[in-house]
């Protein structure tokens, strides 16, 4: 028998930059809302707004967790690919700065 469809509400993002430098896009996530599949063509740094559990859907079916700490960066080299969805009970936000001088 084949898996249930998810049906999931979208994250928002907001524009709030887009040069020939970066883009900066806030994200807004209700509890189980996902950004859908997306590769990252450019490098990027996450800034956190919020506390929060992220689920991140990968190639092949794999998971992983991640846990977002308001005001506590990361970064990632271009080419990750994944889903990303608030595993959490309460909304979350994050800032995401694309290096659009750093392709992958």
């Amino acid at each position: 028998m084949s898996e249930p469809l998810r049906c999931r509400i979208p994250a928002v993002p907001t524009l709030q930059v887009d040069n020939d430098r970066l883009r900066v896009t806030r994200w807004d996530f209700a509890p189980g809302a996902e950004t859908g599949w997306h590769r990252h063509g450019w490098a990027y740094a996450v800034v956190p707004v919020t506390d929060g559990t992220l689920l991140l859907e990968l190639p092949g079916g794999g998971t992983a967790a991640a846990t977002l700490t308001a005001g506590v960066s990361y970064d990632r080299l271009a080419g990750a690919e994944h889903n990303v969805v608030n595993a959490g009970t309460a909304p979350l936000s994050f800032v995401e700065i694309e290096i659009k001088g750093l392709p992958g």
